[in-house]
């Protein structure tokens, strides 16, 4: 069920991991076992006692010998325990031998996605990565706020107790896996989404995915009537690239020019960052500067991409149209979003 969510919004996903292949279930080797013994072998594993929690009360805490991780030579606050007082393995300890195997296959760098309220179990994780692995591994979690879905602005009521609540699927089926990857990665990571599920369904301004998109039509059907106009010319891409671009010297479209030339370089920024929201805001500005342009020309006839009386900077214009559209494109497909042909 999951794989088929995920296929609906067009994510796939390569590997699962399995907790009962960890712990020695069903005659697999005990991986948990493994990955205590090798923080054992560095002298990482003693038995001792931790003080109780602060601000816990005193019947709350069990006061025992315990099998115990030295996370506190790694920047952590406490040690932490590995065994329960039934025998059996801690959450901490199973998560620990999860990511030994990311290490044993050899990644140096590791990304985990965890919502908000696990923000408190983020220096143990770092600190038994860099114990296995001797420091050489980098683990870096992203920790992910609730989205809260809403409906013409009111909040969809759900309650995980009453069984009362709305899939991912649910929301894929109702607006389309655009709108959802759109919406979800306009917003860092850290920050909370109200997810309004009429609103991403609007057809006007208001709506970012929609309005990126349409900015993509709008392209593709400015090199339709440039075409229409002048169909002897040639508006591939390889050459609209040898336009003359020095007679583009309105502000509007240097503006363009100069905020395409920004992309290469916010990409990078992105993924070095692991902040896929800049890769949308940018989507967005560069469409909302085209519209803009393209508004201009209805009021200023002499603006129009396509000039029947100026073959030469009708060339140029469309030039710029096309790199728009290409910019365009490029950033959609990055997101996982289409870039429609044409909009109705």
């Amino acid at each position: 069920m999951i794989r088929e969510d995920l296929a609906a919004l067009n994510i796939a996903h390569e590997v699962f991991a399995s907790e009962r292949e960890l712990t020695g279930a069903d005659g697999r080797p005990d991986r948990v076992r493994e990955a205590i013994d090798a923080l054992r072998a560095k002298g990482l594993i003693y038995e001792g006692r931790l003080p109780p929690p602060k601000g816990a009360p005193a019947d709350d805490w069990e006061d025992r010998e315990q099998t115990l991780f030295r996370s506190t030579e790694f920047g952590d606050d406490v040690d932490r325990p590995l065994i329960k007082s039934d025998g059996g393995y801690t959450y901490f300890a199973s998560d620990i031998a999860y990511h030994k195997t990311k290490i044993d296959r050899g990644f140096t760098s590791l990304v985990d996605i965890w919502g908000a309220d696990h923000g408190g179990y983020v220096k143990r994780m770092q600190a038994a990565v860099a114990a296995l692995s001797d420091n050489r591994v980098k683990l870096e979690v992203r920790l992910c706020q609730l989205v809260r879905l809403m409906r013409a602005g009111e909040p969809v009521k759900m309650s995980k107790r009453s069984g009362d609540f709305v899939t991912l699927r649910e929301v894929v089926d109702e607006v389309g896996s655009d709108a959802v990857r759109f919406i979800m990665l306009m917003r860092k990571n850290d920050a909370p989404l109200d997810f309004d599920l009429a609103k991403v369904i609007e057809q006007s301004q208001d709506n970012p995915v929609f309005y990126v998109q349409y900015a993509h039509a709008r392209v593709r059907s400015v090199l339709r009537q440039g075409h229409a106009v002048f169909p002897d010319l040639d508006l591939s891409p390889g050459a609209l690239a040898q336009a003359d671009v020095s007679l583009l010297n309105d502000l509007g479209e240097r503006d363009l020019m100069r905020t395409m030339a920004e992309y290469p370089r916010l990409v990078l920024q992105a993924a070095e960052a692991h902040e896929p929201h800049r890769v949308a805001f940018f989507a967005h500005e560069l469409a909302t500067r085209f519209h803009a342009h393209w508004n201009r020309g209805k009021d200023l006839r002499d603006l129009r991409f396509v000039n029947e009386m100026s073959r030469e900077l009708s060339y140029a214009r469309l030039g710029l149209v096309a790199a728009v559209g290409l910019v365009l494109a490029s950033a959609l497909s990055i997101l996982g979003v289409s870039a429609p042909e044409e909009m109705r």
